[in-house]
């Protein structure tokens, strides 16, 4: 049972109600939303609700679920179960989008598996879809809408035989035309035009009589006369004649079709209903993502453990303002069965209360609710409110009056499964009388152990709260310091009403508040301050409280962070080694394996056992060398390490000096390669290049007329004459000329990065230019490596997109393609993703 009758308006689920239908995609949905009501089932609220969470999940996480066509066709089909009666053109339309987005909603379920969506796909069981209906439809009418040609074989004739007259027609009136504008009749830039149905010419008036025809229509001026020449006002009555025969054939078509389709109906009205359904939920699943709906947990008792909830209507309202919602936490149970909340004015009580009623009407309803997931909601028979007034001058009822017409019905009605919500307890009448009424009705309310939040000022009522088992005070905490409210709730101790700081903070006169002192006497007035004192030491200690622990936690959280930094450095060094050592011993091995070489070659050209202990030993001296070499390098490299750093430090060193000596130096090297380089002679360790080819490679080893050339990791045997040598100085040439050139190229890069928007635009273009736009920007997006980017072409016909989608297609470098999401624009917009 709900109490009032306008609780809905009192709680504002009637606002929640017009924003869910805003989500709708047609009167299907929109009609179920209508229809929303409270349940104390526990499973029809748990099937409602999960439903919702299954489809929020599809709308965050799903791009390919169909929401083309949601189009309520049931007033249609209701009139098609009528003998006689058939489907119009549109009717036959909308009916073949909407049983194809149904047909697409079925598909993307038997697609999924039974645990991904199980609440949603039970609801697909009862659906049935008739592929005969699909193809007598399809037979009929095309994707446009229109009906086919070849509809019926009659149908066909009759379009033949109008193509026929109609270009006979055309043919001849453009004849007369002609010879009426070489008369000098008519003006030679005149057109044929159009008048009832008939091809007429444009004749000025004064002419008119020379055309032998009927005038079908006048100018407004009456200058112009449209005449229809006689000769061909026969085949006009037969084109006619022809119009009305196509169309008694459409409509005999159309017959045929809906008596065809008469014994199906009951079965579409399900399909319909499934449809329904899903617009419906998919209107409550995007609700829910609007003001942040989660599914918390479910318990079948009357009990609710809140954290962090929100009242959706606020938090929309303050969004657009840029400000934040405090979050309510709040705990009702078997101990705490009331709480009774009190505090200043305009501190949040009124919003508290109507934010418990308002959140668990939804959660009954079937609608997610803006908490933490991790909160409990419980299932109440009954939901009382008493807020507002309700004073009316019909009934002879005044605010006090209608305040104890609500009380009598909790206490008669109400149980230990029943939630009240009771704003300003005792108000309305004399306040020490209004009071002990107001805690005799608390007393009973609380021996029958119903569940709820009050919220009062009375003094009275906190001390009975603090007194009585299953009741818990509760306080709007309020800065006396700022003298504002916090909109915070705090259970566990009464709150001030802060009646004379807000008094002083409006500016009433300090007299009046001293006199008001003295007849409430000093005794209230310390009690009121030793309850702000309370809250306020212990909304100081819990500050603190708060801060220890946020410091704990990011101490904790850098000694991790010290330490897992701390291990990869050490993982990092060790491998570091392990593999410097594995490159040595692949040095040393290769070296191994080269000597080992050189040996065998000596043994096969018979050579003596001497010279290969030589050569063996010269081979353990190399191996020194390498060892002691890679010693070297290393502390090559550490003074080199070291000698940036003390650059680093130290920026003033002049540049000038190392120019000069890197300057000198490399003058040297190109003058003693001018005296040594003999272009004619190839030895071993010069550079070359292979006729024909621009990469440069090192000569290895030299024969009579081949020689073994080292082309990167590549070893090739050419002949000498195919060489053509390289000076080191055209190399250090080339190799700058290659830098520069591609430093040039990574610039123009960069710079038109800068201004490359990656969207784009190809709205109103004709499909030709919109492609060719799509052909070069997609250059781009290569060139500059862009990742994603989306292509805005609306929605239309889908042509324009089936062109850009069909050409994406043969694009290797594009990984994929889809939609938009529906709330950023769905099919109007296509998403590139390129590999």
């Amino acid at each position: 049972m709900i109490y009032p009758e306008n609780f809905e308006t009192k709680i504002r689920f009637d606002k929640v109600r017009e924003l869910v239908k805003k989500q709708c995609l047609s009167s299907l949905g929109r009609d179920l939303v209508d229809a929303i009501q409270f349940t104390n089932s526990f499973s029809m609220v748990n099937r409602l609700v999960n439903e919702t969470n299954e489809f929020k999940t599809i709308c965050l996480d799903e791009d390919n679920f169909p929401l083309g066509y949601f189009i309520d066709v049931r007033k249609s089909l209701e009139k098609a179960r009528i003998e006689g009666t058939y489907l119009e053109l549109e009717e036959l339309y909308n009916l073949k989008r909407s049983l194809e987005s149904i047909s697409a909603i079925l598909r993307f379920f038997q697609g999924k598996e039974e645990k991904e969506y199980p609440y949603l796909k039970k609801l697909t069981g009862n659906v049935k879809m008739y592929p005969f209906i699909f193809d007598r439809i399809n037979s009929i009418i095309t994707k446009n809408g229109k009906i086919k040609d070849n509809a019926s074989p009659a149908l066909q004739k009759i379009r033949s035989s109008l193509i026929q007259k109609q270009s006979t027609i055309s043919k001849r009136m453009q004849v007369l035309l002609r010879n009426a504008q070489k008369e000098g009749w008519v003006d030679q830039d005149v057109v044929l035009s159009i008048r009832d149905g008939r091809t007429v010419i444009p004749i000025p008036s004064a002419h008119k009589r020379k055309v032998n025809g009927i005038v079908h229509d006048e100018s407004a001026t009456g200058k112009t006369s449209y005449i229809e020449p006689s000769e061909i006002v026969e085949t006009n009555n037969e084109i006619r004649e022809l119009e009305y025969a196509e169309r008694r054939e459409i409509i005999k078509i159309l017959q045929e079709f809906t008596a065809q389709l008469r014994p199906y109906i009951d079965d579409l009205f399900r399909a319909f209903e499934f449809l329904a359904k899903m617009d419906f939920i998919h209107a409550k699943a995007m609700f829910a993502i609007q003001v942040n709906g989660v599914l918390p947990k479910m318990v079948k008792t009357p009990t609710a453990l809140w954290e962090n909830a929100i009242h959706p209507l606020l938090y929309l309202t303050l969004q657009n303002e840029a400000r934040k919602v405090v979050p309510l936490s709040i705990e009702i149970n078997d101990e705490q069965r009331m709480v009774l909340i009190s505090g200043p004015n305009a501190g949040g009580k009124s919003v508290c209360l109507q934010s418990l009623g308002l959140l668990q009407y939804m959660f009954q309803c079937g609608l997610l609710v803006s908490m933490d997931e991790e909160s409990n909601v419980g299932i109440f028979d009954n939901i009382f409110m008493d807020m507002g007034d309700e004073q009316s001058i019909e009934n002879d009822l005044s605010t006090y009056s209608s305040h104890l017409m609500n009380m009598k019905h909790f206490l008669r009605h109400a149980n230990t499964d029943t939630m009240i919500l009771i704003d300003e307890f005792g108000t309305g009448t004399e306040p020490a009388l209004g009071g002990a009424i107001a805690e005799a009705i608390l007393d009973k309310l609380n021996r029958k152990k119903v569940r709820g939040v009050i919220t009062t000022h009375y003094s009275g009522l906190k001390h009975f709260a603090s007194e009585a088992d299953g009741i818990e005070n509760g306080a709007m905490l309020y800065d006396s310091h700022q003298m504002q409210p916090l909109f915070q709730l705090l259970v566990g101790k009464p709150g001030s009403s802060f009646a004379f700081e807000i008094a002083r903070k409006i500016g009433l006169p300090e007299e009046i508040l001293k006199d008001a002192t003295e007849k409430i006497g000093e005794d209230h007035i310390n009690f009121d301050k030793h309850l702000r004192d309370i809250v306020r030491d212990k909304r100081y200690w819990e500050n603190k409280r708060d801060n220890i622990r946020k410091s704990d936690k990011k101490l904790n959280t850098l000694v991790e962070q010290y330490d897992k930094e701390l291990k990869e450095a050490s993982k990092l060094r060790k491998e570091i080694i392990v593999k410097a050592k594995e490159e040595a011993a692949q040095l040393l091995n290769s070296a191994n394996k080269s000597i080992e070489k050189t040996i065998r070659e000596i043994k096969e050209s018979k050579a003596e056992k001497g010279r290969t202990r030589e050569i063996r030993k010269e081979f353990e001296q190399v191996k020194v060398q390498l060892t002691q070499g890679e010693l070297k390098e290393e502390e090559r490299i550490e003074k080199k390490i070291q000698k940036l750093k003390d650059r680093e430090k130290n920026p003033k060193i002049k540049k000038e000096t190392g120019d000069e000596s890197t300057t000198s130096v490399a003058t040297k090297t190109i003058a003693k390669e001018k005296v040594q380089f003999n272009p004619d002679v190839i030895e071993k360790g010069d550079f070359v290049k292979l006729d024909n080819q621009s990469t440069v490679g090192e000569v290895i080893e030299v024969n009579s007329k081949t020689a073994v050339v080292a082309f990167g990791s590549i070893l090739t045997s050419v002949k000498a004459n195919r060489l053509t040598k390289v000076s080191r100085s055209q190399i250090k040439k080339d190799e700058k000329t290659y830098n520069r050139t591609s430093s040039l190229i990574q610039e123009k890069i960069s710079t038109r990065k800068l201004s490359f928007k990656a969207d784009l635009d190809v709205r109103g273009m004709r499909g030709e230019e919109a492609l060719q736009v799509v052909i070069d920007h997609i250059d781009d997006i290569i060139m500059l490596d862009v990742r994603e980017f989306r292509i805005l072409h609306g929605t239309g016909g889908g042509i324009l997109r089936q062109m850009i989608r069909e050409y994406l297609q043969t694009v290797d470098l594009v990984e994929h393609f889809r939609d938009e999401k529906l709330q950023m624009g769905g099919a109007g917009i296509t998403v590139v993703t390129m590999e």
